[in-house]
């Protein structure tokens, strides 16, 4: 008996979770992928020839990061990759 009022608590919780952040969703989407879209800069940032104040630490994460470049770029507007020796398309 126990186990089934948790168990509606639980389905009930998760309406109302739903219901709030349904609407929002669409909106905190596109606000993560802007954050992400920054921070992609400011890592690629030095090897695009602009002066990043970072780049010692943003150097490190640069192989971490090549894995989403390509769609990066495209989104950014760059049909081909800016990046000299690095071809992902």
């Amino acid at each position: 008996m126990k186990k089934r009022i948790q168990s509606f608590a639980d389905n009930v919780k998760h309406f109302y979770t739903e219901m709030y952040y349904t609407p929002y969703r669409q909106t905190m989407k596109r606000e993560i992928q802007k954050r992400d879209d920054l921070f992609k800069l400011l890592i690629y940032s030095e090897r695009l020839g602009l002066p990043n104040p970072a780049s010692f630490y943003t150097l490190e994460l640069l192989p971490f990061m090549l894995e989403d470049f390509h769609e990066w770029h495209i989104r950014m507007g760059m049909e081909k990759s800016p990046l000299d020796g690095f071809r992902c398309c």
